[in-house]
């Protein structure tokens, strides 16, 4: 069973990673995911309820003010602002102030109101045996720098700390903000009628096959069809585009979109956990759950490092058994490198950045299901793309009969018949051509033939329809070059004529591999199980570097296999997320296109097209690089800002103040840096 919980005073990402780390050593949990950027923990487990005791003693070791809520809450503490005035007042003060005693009162006021709360929160702490924090290392320099007689420079310290994290805070709450109105898609109520009143109630209690009624301007609450009226819905919060959708009865509507005219009376037709909405929502909000190689190296990072730095600063304190420096002087140097040492910068600034990105997607209408496939994205070097329905527009229809011995009437007949049961898309053409009422009573001995076609009896009549392979059967020879799908017909062991079934080019396809080519995409392939004809025109017209035809589904993922072996960079498929799940599962990266509302395709793919737009995967690769771009940028910064005053501290070559730009500093440009992610260029446009 898994279970999400929100997490208040959750405000250090170093404690994210610890909590996670303690609650893994519960053996009943399965799996755990503690995500700072979100504030929500998910829990795994087949004895949940066991395991929920035990969760806030868990956490209230490692870290005692974070608390499991049910409801977010955003007053997570004391506003820092009055207390940062109030002691900047008092530290003014000490300037008129020219007796000692009086002055030093006037110091310790004014460090105990800016500096207590991070004094009780590493009390806390170590007595929870945890000391390796921020809150011990800004506590430990500042009340060092007391005893040595540094009072300004103790004072100073702690209200720079705080004022850096009050920026620092504001930076990330401001990124949850932009992300939570990115994903405000999911609607609070839904109106139906009870006792002949309409009624707002929760779209949770509400079942498969109620009616629901939304008004102009609402949003849709589940997904469902259209039994009454008609408008126009805006789908850009799915889609990411702003062309409004034209509905009436019997459309399928989905929950997220707003109305944006009419009155519409919906049949729901899933319960509002399965509704598009709450799946998009799900799948942001735990995409950050699935870490790229980044965020991994900074967490194992984070845990070597920090133990290693207070090492040094140990050993710098003690310089003075081997130096001519005083203890006190080693002592300023070795609380300066502690106060350096903090790796939030990169512990907060790097999943940022991915988090950012994948909430910048989604509004685009790409769904990424982790961090992961982030990192894989923008090393593609080669795109293999599925024909029908991602290429070509899936929409089959019937441009020539040929019969022979028969006429062309009886030969459509035979084919729409033979082709009832079937729900393929070439089927459907058929009958949707042949146009009248099928007895279904007339056939007999259905037989699908795997790779072949179909085997049936119709009126006594011993029936074949299918591809070139069905004709080896007969030992037929016939060599027809139609740019199209041909399905051969044989009626009682003869030939009797073939049926052409064309499939259009997406009129996007073009453009979007030519985008593709401008990111350095270097190999674009096609895998279909078409006919060399029908493979080699569409590959021709759409400039493809290489496809293979006549294709199973097991041969598919055989020429998939090969082109990742012979791959340089990563291989992403591109299917409609329905027929392909094999390849697209065995790809570096599964993209499902056209998939709105598709739960196959949500479950098989890494990448969900909210839509059909095939200009978006070059969208996604632009997204991609700009995250990994800025998430190295945040990693090279960082680590040589912290390297360069490490040094520095260590040689006594800055104070204290300079330890708090290295550390809150660092952190907050880092931040900001990371919330670039959120706003899409130009480019990331195209």
């Amino acid at each position: 069973m898994k279970k999400t919980y929100n997490l208040k005073n959750l405000d250090c990402a170093s404690c994210a990673i610890k909590i996670e780390a303690e609650l893994k050593t519960i053996k009943e949990i399965d799996n755990v995911q503690v995500n700072f950027l979100t504030q929500r923990m998910e829990i795994e487990s087949s004895k949940i309820d066991k395991v929920e005791k035990k969760l806030a003693a868990s956490i209230h070791k490692v870290e005692p003010d974070c608390d499991i809520v049910l409801e977010e809450d955003d007053d997570k503490e004391i506003p820092k602002l009055p207390f940062i005035i109030l002691s900047a007042l008092i530290l003014i003060g000490t300037i008129f102030v020219s007796s000692s005693l009086p002055k030093l009162i006037m110091f310790i006021a004014a460090y105990l109101f800016v500096g207590l709360p991070i004094i009780i929160k590493a009390l806390k702490n170590i007595l929870h045996g945890d000391f390796l924090d921020e809150n011990f290392l800004m506590s430990l320099a500042t009340i060092g720098a007391f005893i040595i007689g540094e009072y300004l420079e103790a004072v100073l310290v702690m209200l720079l700390y705080q004022i850096g994290e009050m920026f620092n805070d504001y930076a990330i709450d401001s990124s949850r903000r932009s992300i939570k109105n990115l994903m405000n898609i999911r609607p609070d109520y839904a109106n139906t009628e009870i006792g002949g009143k309409l009624t707002e109630v929760h779209p949770a209690i509400l079942k498969v096959g109620d009616t629901i009624i939304v008004k102009p301007g609402e949003r849709i609450p589940l997904d469902g069809i259209v039994t009454k009226g008609s408008s126009t819905l805006d789908v850009s919060a799915l889609t990411g585009e702003s062309i409004p959708k034209e509905v009436g009865v019997n459309s399928v509507v989905y929950s997220g979109s707003i109305n944006k005219k009419g009155l519409l009376h919906i049949t729901v037709t899933k319960e509002f956990k399965e509704s598009t909405a709450s799946k998009i929502l799900d799948l942001v909000e735990n995409a950050s759950n699935k870490k790229s190689k980044s965020e991994k190296f900074i967490t194992k990072f984070a845990r070597v490092y920090t133990p290693i730095v207070v090492l040094f600063a140990i050993l710098i304190a003690g310089l003075p058994m081997i130096t001519h420096l005083t203890f006190t002087e080693c002592l300023n140097r070795a609380l300066t490198f502690l106060v350096i040492s903090c790796p939030c910068a990169l512990v907060i600034s790097v999943p940022l950045s991915f988090f950012g990105s994948l909430g910048g997607a989604s509004k685009e209408g790409i769904l990424i299901k982790g961090s992961n496939y982030i990192e894989t994205l923008s090393k593609l070097d080669t795109v293999v793309f599925d024909k029908t329905g991602t290429l070509t527009k899936g929409v089959f229809i019937v441009t020539k009969i040929v019969p022979e011995g028969i006429k062309e009437d009886e030969l459509l007949k035979v084919a729409a018949y033979a082709e009832y049961y079937s729900n393929h898309p070439i089927a459907e053409s058929i009958k949707s051509y042949y146009g009248k009422e099928i007895d279904k009573k007339k056939i007999t001995n259905y037989e699908e033939l795997h790779g072949e076609g179909i085997h049936v009896h119709i009126s006594k009549h011993d029936i074949y329809v299918g591809n070139h392979k069905l004709l080896n059967r007969f030992k037929i020879k016939k060599d027809i070059k139609e740019p199209g799908t041909i399905l051969y017909i044989i009626i009682d062991n003869e030939y009797r004529g073939y049926i052409l079934i064309s499939d259009e080019i997406k009129n996007t396809s073009a453009s979007a591999l030519e985008k593709l080519k401008d990111n350095k995409i270097k190999n674009l392939i096609m895998l279909t199980g078409d006919n060399e004809l029908v493979a080699e025109s569409v590959a021709k017209e759409l400039k493809l570097t290489k496809y293979y035809a006549n294709l199973l589904p097991q041969d598919k993922v055989k020429e998939l296999e090969s082109i990742i072996k012979n791959s340089k960079g990563k291989v992403a498929f591109v299917g409609d997320g329905i027929n392909d799940a094999p390849v697209l599962t065995m790809a570096d990266v599964g993209i499902s296109m056209g998939s709105l509302g598709s739960d196959a395709a949500i479950e098989a793919s890494d990448v969900v097209i909210m839509d059909d737009d095939l200009n978006k995967i070059s969208k996604a690769i632009n997204i991609s690089k700009k995250a990994l771009r800025i998430a190295k940028q945040n990693i090279y910064f960082a680590i040589l800002v912290k390297v360069t005053f490490l040094v520095l501290g260590s040689l006594g070559l800055t104070n204290m103040m300079g330890a708090v730009f290295a550390d809150v500093g660092v952190s907050i440009l880092a931040v900001l840096n990371s919330l670039r992610t959120l706003k899409r260029n130009k480019k990331e446009l195209k």
